[in-house]
């Protein structure tokens, strides 16, 4: 199975970095400018335009995500873990 690498996400840049520890394994990753960087992955978050529901304003993302050296399978293996950590409202 094949998953997108670049998608929008409604989530705080907050929550997002809470729960990336989890979301990657545990594995160790640094913080830069715009993003995070793992051994074999970079994650990039760039603000975009609230949602806007009613009067609920909620805050959104584009996540990029770019792997070096994985094959489509640990690649396949990273997103489901991934996806799973940040699915809200039961998928």
């Amino acid at each position: 199975m094949r998953f997108p690498l670049a998608y929008d996400a409604t989530t705080t840049r907050g929550d997002f970095v809470r729960l990336l520890p989890q979301a990657t394994g545990g594995e160790a990753f640094s913080e830069f400018d715009g993003g995070f960087r793992g051994r074999n992955w970079t994650i990039r978050l760039t603000r975009i335009p609230q949602l806007e529901i009613g009067l609920v304003r909620l805050e959104r993302h584009r996540v990029d995500i770019e792997f070096r050296g994985l094959t489509a399978e640990e690649q396949d293996a990273f997103m489901r873990r991934f996806t799973l950590h940040y699915q809200r409202g039961g998928g």
